[in-house]
């Protein structure tokens, strides 16, 4: 008995510290996403003039973020052009801002769906 006890806690020990770990890890992963504001509140973002400029704000955004620090390898830029992608389509998204919307639709990503709810 005294075996079964004294084993059932190494295991337990194991556990948690692997589970500290890991979370640990995860939240460090967190702080290091990299991110950045875009602010526009100087335009009219329900204009064509300022979709089309919040539109280039954010790109250059998502191109910031995603390529900074790789290098030029190709999966490494199929990375980040993927990643640039997802970053311009979830701002848009979540926006939901009808002519940023239908700008990005006809200049960024013409193949793209975008979901967003009404609410705000």
């Amino acid at each position: 008995m005294y075996l079964d006890t004294n084993t059932n806690s190494k295991i337990f020990s194991a556990c948690t510290a692997t589970v500290m770990s890991l979370t640990c890890a995860f939240v460090v992963a967190i702080a290091f996403i990299p991110k950045e504001t875009v602010k526009f509140q100087d335009l009219n973002i329900d204009s064509p003039a300022g979709a089309a400029a919040l539109y280039q704000r954010l790109h250059a955004a998502a191109q910031h973020v995603c390529f900074a620090g790789w290098d030029r390898a190709p999966a490494k830029v199929q990375r980040a052009e993927a990643c640039a992608i997802e970053a311009e389509s979830r701002a848009v998204g979540q926006l939901n801002v009808t002519a940023l919307t239908a700008y990005y639709q006809v200049k960024g990503r013409p193949d793209a769906t975008l979901t967003a709810s009404l609410a705000k």
